[in-house]
Formats: structure tokens, sequence, C-alpha cells
């Protein structure tokens, strides 16, 4: 049996590749908590996490302070004995984010060990179900933009072979929403797919009407149009509107998605891998929604979510935003408007640890 020897924690703070604006807030810096793990037989596993600018020291006071100590001498074999001595261990902070991300970090630095040391891809190790998953982006739909740059810029998303883009909704009135969509819609035609996301920014009244206007540009997917606590809200707007509508990415434990399934609140689910505590946890997620016959769409982190959507056969997207191109040399693959898995042991992302180095924020923290 290998025992974990030495955990590693460190951030690397990078700046928005564009601005990036929603109804609700501004994705100011990503803040990237990166954690290795190592074992007393020469292995070991990078994982990561993140934040769009606030929270990314506690995690690491959280991870430097209690969950790294607590790993030492443990067999990291033991994934999901792990991840429960955790999330028990840290109870008194559970459920929500701050908990969820560094729980997330160490998962995935867990998996990516895991994977490495049986040699398998992590969309075969998680599952095997796909050997590609459908590519949208989120990268051009941002609520600052007026209606002709979003024309010009999800015209260039489906000249680049995106089956889908994303736009922010939200504005003062549904009237403006309306413009940008419709503006969209005539532009890209009626076989590319658009997605709005209200990043919660709605009460249930004005959800619903808003409904009722954006069902003529049919739309994929009404993602997040409530806070994600607003269970009931989220029924009577599900049974009010022909739009799917998206739940996940402010929710923090499986039970909470089971939830919404039971009570018909979504049509598709979001889970994010670092704010639902990592890959233990998603794939909870996710198989949990295949038995109510309900697609997987994850946000963000897409170098990890191709292969966990490869992974599982109810995972319908791929959301496109690159996070760690500054921070590694590999790349998420791309073919006909897909994502590919990569097929390297491992989670699929090849870390620049020089790149790392450089931009890191103070020293790592080395436990033993």
């Amino acid at each position: 049996m290998a025992k974990i020897t030495r955990v590693e924690i460190q951030q690397v703070d990078l700046p928005p590749k564009v601005r990036r604006t929603d109804a609700i807030q501004a994705f100011l810096t990503q803040e990237t908590p990166i954690v290795r793990i190592f074992t007393d037989d020469g292995a070991d596993g990078t994982g990561y996490t993140y934040t769009i600018g606030q929270g990314g020291s506690s995690i690491i006071g959280l991870l430097r302070d209690h969950m790294g100590p607590w790993l030492i001498g443990r067999d990291p074999a033991m994934v999901e004995e792990l991840w429960k001595g955790l999330y028990f261990f840290t109870h008194a902070t559970s459920v929500g984010g701050i908990t969820a991300f560094a729980l997330a970090a160490v998962d995935t630095a867990l998996w990516d060990l895991r994977c490495r040391r049986a040699g398998l891809p992590l969309h075969v190790m998680a599952g095997g179900a796909q050997r590609r998953v459908p590519l949208y982006t989120t990268e051009g739909g941002w609520l600052h933009l007026e209606p002709q740059a979003l024309v010009d810029q999800t015209l260039g998303a489906k000249a680049q072979g995106f089956r889908g883009a994303k736009i922010k909704v939200g504005r003062p009135h549904v009237a403006e929403d309306m413009r940008r969509l419709r503006a969209v819609r005539d532009a890209v035609g009626p076989d590319f797919e658009i997605m709005v996301d209200a990043n919660q920014a709605f009460t249930v009244a004005e959800a619903i009407r808003r409904a009722r206007h954006y069902e003529s540009v049919d739309l994929a997917w009404y993602e997040e149009p409530l806070p994600a606590e607003d269970l009931d809200g989220h029924v009577r707007l599900s049974q009010s509107t022909s739009l799917p509508i998206a739940v996940g990415e402010s929710l923090y434990h499986p039970s909470h998605f089971r939830e919404y399934l039971q009570r018909r609140a979504c049509s598709i689910i979001q889970a994010d891998v670092g704010r639902i505590g990592g890959i233990t946890p998603w794939l909870k997620c996710a198989h949990l929604a295949e038995s109510f016959n309900v697609a997987i769409c994850p946000h963000f982190l897409m170098e990890l979510h191709v292969g966990l959507c490869a992974a599982v056969p109810n995972a319908a997207w791929v959301e496109y935003i690159p996070q760690l191109d500054d921070l590694t040399t590999s790349r998420m693959a791309m073919a006909e408007g897909h994502a590919v898995p990569s097929e390297k042991p491992g989670l699929g992302i090849e870390w620049d640890w020089a790149a790392i180095e450089r931009n890191r924020t103070g020293a790592p923290a080395i436990i033993r």
C-alpha cells in the first residue's frame, strides 16, 4: 500500500483573456490554487481549482492548514474514502463554496495520480462512454457587448466550427435582451444552437416573463434564471415554459441536484468539478442525472470537463472558455465542432511548471 508523503500547495493568478461580464458580476481574476500529491513509491498527481477573483487565499489556507496535513500517511488509492473523510473533517465549513473548491483541488490530484498509475486517460478510467462531445463557446457572449459585436463574434464562432454559443442576458429591460438575441439568431440561422445565461439575476415573475419572450428565438437552454437556493421558483418556471432550464454551477453537493431532479425543477444540470468538490462527486451527479434521463452540460473548466464528459453517456456539451493556456503545454483538442479527450494517462493536462513558478503568488506550502 502506497502512502502520501508530501503535499505541495500554491496559487497562480491570471487575468481573463477578454473582458467577462454578466448580469450580477465581472470575472476579475482567475485565482488558480494548485495541489500536488506525492507518494512513497515515487508517484504523484496534480489537481487544481479556481475562483473568479475572491476567496483564493481562503482556499489555500484551508488546504495548507487542515486538508494537506490530514492527507499525510494515507493511501491515495482510496479516493472515495479520502473524499468522504475530508468532507467530514471539514464538515463545520460544508456545504459551501470555499470547502468545495478546496476538496476539488485534492480530489482532482488524487484522480490524476490514480489515472497515471493505471496508465489510463481520465475519460477511460472514469467510464469510457464517448469518443468526443459537442462544443459550444461562451467567450463571445458577454453582457456588455452590443448586438453587432455579438453577431460578429457568434458568426466567427460558427465559422470556426463551434456548434453553439452562449449569450448573457439580464439587461435592464427584456426588449434589450431580445434585440441582442434576435440579431444573433437572424445572423446564424436556425441550425446553430444559442444558449442564454442570466446568472441568477431574476425574480420568479421576471424569469417567467422573459422566458415567454426568449421562446421565440428557439434556445437550447435558459441557464441560472433564478438564485440557486430558490428551488420552488425553478419548479414554477420549469412548469411555465418550453425552454430547457439549466442549473448547477452554484450547487455544491450531489444532494442539491437530487432535490432539483426530484422536483422536476430543471432539464439540464451543469455540475462544475471545482464547485461540487471534485471528480468523485461530479460523477455521482452525472449518473444521478442519467437516472432521470437528464443531460449534464458542465460549467467552465473545459480542460478537465472534456475527459469527464467523455466518461459518461449523458454529457451533451462541453463549454469552451480557455482557462489554463498560460499554465500548460497541452491544449484541448477540437475536431468538427467537438471536444476530444486526451489519450494520455492522467487528467489530460500537462502543466508548465516553469510558467507556474514565474506567476505564482508567494512561495508554495510544502506539507510532510
